[in-house]
């Protein structure tokens, strides 16, 4: 029987241009789910009414506060070092129109 050759270590550097970054979710991170005309998204449809299927009755509408305090919280991956950021933002956020739009 032939012995199995080793792996080779691993390697422990990144390769260059490698992005460190983060992600995140509308509802997880957001916030204020119907500030500035945004409707109620799926997400806020389905857990507002059934706050007891959720830990301690809690729900996405404050979540983070990404929405308000986003420029606070780019600054704040900037000084840690990431080099990318991946967000999602609600359907009905971006769907939103003022109250005078057709």
């Amino acid at each position: 029987m032939k012995s199995a050759k080793a792996p080779p270590p691993p390697n422990d550097r990144f390769p260059d241009g490698f992005l460190w970054g983060a992600a995140t979710s509308a509802y997880q991170v957001e916030g204020s789910p119907l500030a500035d005309g945004a409707g109620p998204s799926i997400w806020h449809r389905f857990v507002a009414p059934r706050r007891v299927l959720v830990h301690n009755g809690d729900t996405g509408d404050v979540a983070c506060d990404h929405y308000r305090r986003f420029e606070s919280d780019v600054a704040l991956m900037k000084r840690i070092g990431l080099t990318a950021y991946r967000f999602s933002v609600s359907w009905s956020r971006v769907a939103a129109r003022p109250a005078s739009a057709p």
